[in-house]
C-alpha cells in the first residue's frame, strides 16, 4: 500500500486506551466512538511503539482545522474512554473483567462488558452471585454492565434500599452509568428488586424476577423468622399485619409503566407460583401494566433458561437503553 505524506509530521503520544492493530510498516489506530482514524509509520510491527508514533494523517470526522494536541486532549475526556472500577480485578466466567470492592461491610462487583452500549446501560442483579448465569452473560454482550450491590441477610428493608440508593447514586453521578438500569432478582432478591423499585420508580427501566419471593406470609417457618429478624416484628401478629410485601404494593411501578418479566417454575413448592408471581401478573395487568411470565413446566425452584434469548428479547423490546 502507497502511503500518502504530509509536508508536516507531528509525534504524538496516545491515549493508553486507544486500540492499536498492527500490520507489516503501518499501523492503523481506531480511536472508538471518536470518529478518528490515524496511520502511524513503524520500521517494524514487533517495533511499534506502545505510546508514539510518527502520524502520518489524522482526520476528526465533521471537524476542520484542530490541532493534534487539542483533539487528543478531547478525547481523554470522552464518555467512551475505559474507566477503571474500584476493588480487586479478575475474570467474571473467564470472559469479562470483573471487579470486586469490599470495605468490610458488604461487598460491590461491577463485571464490564467488552463494548458498553450507548447510555452505559446496566443489569443490577441482587442476592446469589453468579447463580445461572446466562441472562448475565447475555446482557454483557449486549453491551450492558452488570452490577452487584450485598444485601444478604436484610430481605429488602430499609437498610437495604438506603444501601442500594446510595451505590446506585455513586454508580450514576460518579461513573456515568444510565439512569434506569434492569433490575435482576432470583428468589429471596425478588424482595430488594421490588421494594426498592417501589421506592425509586422512576429509576428502573425493567425487572426480571426469577422465581421471586413477593409475598413472604407464602414463605413459611424460615422465612417468617427471617422476615422477623430483618424488620424487627415483635410478634407473628405484627408480622401478619404488615402491609410491605410486593404483590401489595405493585401501583407506583403501573404508574411508571416499567415492564416485568418472570420465570417460573410450576412445580415450585418454595416459592408457589399461586401465591407470588401469579397473583403479581394478575394484578399489575388489570393495572395496565406489561407483566410476562415465562413458565418452566417441569421444574421446580431451578432459576434461569439455558438459552435467555426470550428474556433479553423482552428487555429489547419494551425498555431499550433508558
Amino acid at each position: 500500500m502507497k502511503s500518502r505524506t504530509t509536508t508536516n509530521t507531528t509525534n504524538v503520544v496516545l491515549p493508553s486506551w486507544v486500540a492499536r492493530s498492527v500490520t507489516g510498516l503501518m499501523t492503523t489506530i481506531t480511536i472508538a466512538g471518536a470518529g478518528f482514524s490515524a496511520l502511524v509509520m513503524t520500521t517494524k510491527a514487533e517495533e511499534a511503539p506502545a505510546t508514539n508514533g510518527l502520524v502520518e494523517t489524522l482526520s476528526p470526522s465533521g471537524q476542520s482545522n484542530v490541532t493534534i494536541h487539542e483533539t487528543l486532549g478531547e478525547l481523554e475526556k470522552s464518555p467512551e474512554k475505559q474507566i477503571t472500577f474500584p476493588g480487586v480485578k479478575s475474570l467474571f466466567e473467564g470472559r469479562f473483567d470483573l471487579y470486586r470492592e469490599d470495605d468490610g461491610q458488604f461487598v460491590r462487583r461491577i463485571v464490564v462488558p467488552k463494548k458498553a452500549a450507548p447510555g452505559k446501560p446496566w443489569v443490577w442483579r441482587a442476592r446469589f452471585w453468579r447463580h445461572a448465569p446466562e441472562f448475565d452473560l447475555a446482557m454483557l454482550e449486549e453491551g450492558y454492565h452488570v452490577v452487584y450491590c450485598d444485601v444478604i441477610g436484610l430481605l429488602g428493608n430499609p437498610k437495604a434500599v438506603r444501601r442500594w440508593n446510595a451505590y446506585y447514586q455513586l454508580l450514576v453521578e460518579k461513573y456515568g452509568f444510565a439512569k434506569k438500569p434492569v433490575l435482576e432478582g432470583m428468589s429471596r432478591g425478588g424482595m430488594i428488586v421490588y421494594n426498592w423499585a417501589i421506592a425509586n420508580p422512576d429509576k428502573v427501566a425493567a425487572i426480571y424476577g426469577d422465581a421471586p419471593v413477593m409475598h413472604v406470609g407464602s414463605w413459611p417457618g424460615f422465612g417468617s423468622r427471617l422476615l422477623e429478624r430483618s424488620y424487627g416484628f415483635k410478634s407473628q401478629e405484627e408480622l401478619a399485619a404488615w402491609k410491605g410485601n410486593p404483590i401489595d404494593n405493585l401501583k407506583p411501578l403501573a404508574d411508571a409503566k416499567i415492564p416485568i418479566i418472570h420465570v417460573v417454575g410450576d412445580r415450585d413448592k418454595v416459592v408457589p407460583v399461586s401465591e407470588n408471581t401469579a397473583i403479581a401478573q394478575k394484578r399489575y395487568q388489570e393495572m395496565g401494566g406489561v407483566f410476562e411470565v415465562i413458565h418452566k413446566k417441569d421444574a421446580g425452584h431451578q432459576h434461569g433458561l439455558k438459552d435467555p434469548t426470550p428474556i433479553v428479547e423482552f428487555i429489547r423490546k419494551n425498555c431499550g437503553v433508558k
